[in-house]
């Protein structure tokens, strides 16, 4: 648990904890998928659609959700590494030297999370643009799964990067929820 970057409070993330009163229906599309994903994973995991994405609404519960899978692999032994778009990165470029090393972690790693995929800008640096294709693409040639929320569709990926989101498109072709934008689906501004 410690190596997976998952802090105390989202180790607590779990469907049990997930509030599943008056749910959207596109919130318990996702809730249903994610489910599914963790139950079939063993299943699908060295195949090419072996991937989840949540994608739309903020605060509707994806990160939630997605951390709710990595738990409960965790739980059952398979490695997961958390990465948050914006802070990851952050800690990416801090050392340039480190780089290789730090984007070869998330390449290698049995279960890759990214979590708000393309979030804090209005489009990504070119490092991010470069280094993103390296990790997916890695994953994508090695049969490796990822978890990967955020409120970008795959068209809206595919704009920065039709390569990254293609790839991303095939391997959560089986797992991928959209949740629609509309505010009143935001939890945190009950």
């Amino acid at each position: 648990m410690h190596s997976s970057n998952i802090t105390e409070e989202f180790q607590s993330k779990s469907f049990g904890t997930f509030e599943k009163e008056d749910l959207h229906p596109d919130v318990s599309t996702a809730h249903d998928l994610a489910y599914e994903y963790t139950k079939n994973f063993l299943n699908i995991r060295k195949s090419r659609m072996n991937s989840i994405a949540l994608l739309g609404q903020p605060g509707c519960g994806k990160t939630h959700l997605l951390m709710a899978v990595s738990n409960n692999l965790i739980k059952r032994g398979i490695e997961v590494i958390y990465f948050p778009w914006v802070e990851g990165w952050t800690e990416i470029c801090e050392d340039y030297k480190l780089m290789p090393e730090r984007v070869r972690r998330l390449q290698r790693a049995e279960v890759l999370f990214i979590d708000d995929v393309y979030k804090g800008r209005d489009e990504p640096t070119k490092t991010q643009r470069e280094q993103f294709f390296a990790i997916v693409n890695y994953r994508y040639m090695e049969n490796l799964p990822m978890l990967i929320s955020s409120e970008r569709t795959i068209a809206e990926m595919c704009q920065f990067d039709e390569a990254v989101g293609s790839r991303i498109n095939e391997m959560c072709r089986d797992y991928k929820a959209i949740i629609n934008k509309n505010m009143e689906l935001n939890r945190r501004l009950k």
